[in-house]
């Protein structure tokens, strides 16, 4: 009898054929799903005992470390926990420096380090205020101003297992835009005077025009009388400038009024001559030490003698 004769024993045959491999696929499967759980768990016993995790990082301090004119350096310090033990990149660190919602300052520093195993170290972030470029593009900011800050500091770290993290930190405060003080030289008290050496007090006026105060430490200085210089010197001097006040500071000089030539006979007669100041002054703000220049041109200021020389004391004395 031929087999087709007997559909019903090739039918079961068939049958018989798929479900053994419908078993063997399933018993396949049933171990690659039994090998990935097994991987799975071995994985998260590894991460759980090596500890892998997500560093910390916070804003621990701000810096001014110079302070100008022109521009203000300024350094962030973070504290960073790397709790992983082994160490990770800081890929990049962006920063953005805000007043009032609007941008003073911003950057990128790439490939910023590596933070060490199971250890926290502190990242400085250096950055520079351009004051030039803060008042042409907000003309509403002025000089001796103090003006509120945001900085905004995003550290990007590669941590294994868990990736490419980014750690946000923010820290607000404020910072000044610094003006220069303007300088007058009111009289010349002479102490000794002769055409060949007169010795004199310079009796100068400081006026700060800054919205903070300044304690002047130091004043380096040139001047001129009649477009002659009658030298200058450094003075060790403490003073303290109240914001948008004014102090008064006498400087020692030594000078020879017979080099200026007819216009020694304007100082006798007390018609008062022309003068030029230059120089520094050294002061301390409530924002760091800051040197700054102090100047005037094409002041008149009058010459006055002591009562034991002749002169006529009364005055102006401040």
């Amino acid at each position: 009898m031929a087999s087709s004769d007997n559909p019903e024993i090739v039918e079961r045959a068939i049958k018989e054929k798929e479900e053994k491999e419908d078993k063997k696929d399933e018993q396949k499967g049933g171990f690659l799903e039994k090998v990935k759980d097994f991987i799975q768990d071995i994985g998260e016993k590894i991460e759980e005992t090596i500890g892998f995790g997500k560093p910390t990082a916070d804003v621990t301090g701000i810096h001014i470390p110079s302070i100008n004119l022109e521009k203000a350096d300024i350094v962030v310090d973070v504290l960073v926990k790397n709790p992983n033990p082994i160490p990770i990149p800081l890929v990049d660190i962006n920063y953005l420096v805000e007043s009032e919602g609007r941008k003073l300052v911003s950057g990128l520093i790439p490939d910023a380090g590596t933070l060490h195993a199971h250890g926290s170290e502190t990242v400085k972030i250096p950055l520079t205020l351009i004051y030039d470029d803060i008042k042409s593009t907000y003309d509403d900011i002025k000089p001796g101003s103090i003006i509120p800050y945001r900085i905004k500091v995003d550290l990007i770290v590669d941590v294994p297992v868990l990736g490419r993290l980014t750690l946000p930190l923010e820290k607000t405060g404020e910072i000044p835009i610094p003006y220069k003080p303007d300088v007058d030289l009111e009289k010349i008290r002479f102490q000794r005077f002769s055409f060949e050496e007169t010795v004199a007090l310079l009796h100068l006026k400081i006026e700060n025009k800054n919205d903070f105060e300044l304690g002047l430490n130091t004043l380096d200085y040139e001047v001129w009388l009649s477009d002659v210089s009658i030298g200058g010197a450094e003075l060790q001097k403490s003073a303290k400038i109240d914001k948008n006040g004014m102090s008064y500071v006498d400087i020692p000089i030594t000078f020879r009024p017979k080099d200026f030539g007819s216009a020694v006979w304007d100082m006798i007669r007390g018609k008062g001559t022309g003068y030029t100041i230059k120089g520094h002054i050294n002061v301390d703000t409530p924002f760091g030490a800051m040197k700054l220049p102090i100047s005037k041109e094409g002041g008149t200021t009058r010459f006055k003698k002591n009562k034991e020389d002749g002169g006529d004391d009364d005055d102006d004395e401040e």
